[in-house]
């Protein structure tokens, strides 16, 4: 991912599809959600950060679920 911005809508179905694959309680998932309903830029971020540390089957696998 690049520096581009994401919008809210996209982050919080980017946050479901990670709760089916990681699990709701994943930081990732939390992260992603709070990001979603907040929109700060820390949020998002940390949420970003939080993405890019996943293994990269499950970050592919939450790309292909909002894809669909």
């Amino acid at each position: 991912m690049d520096e581009t911005t994401i919008d809210r809508a996209a982050m919080g179905r980017l946050a479901k599809a990670l709760a089916f694959i990681c699990g709701p309680d994943h930081p990732t998932t939390v992260a992603l959600k709070t990001a979603a309903d907040t929109g700060s830029d820390s949020d998002t971020k940390k949420a970003r950060r939080l993405f890019l540390k996943l293994r990269p089957g499950d970050r592919r696998a939450a790309m292909t679920m909002l894809s669909d």
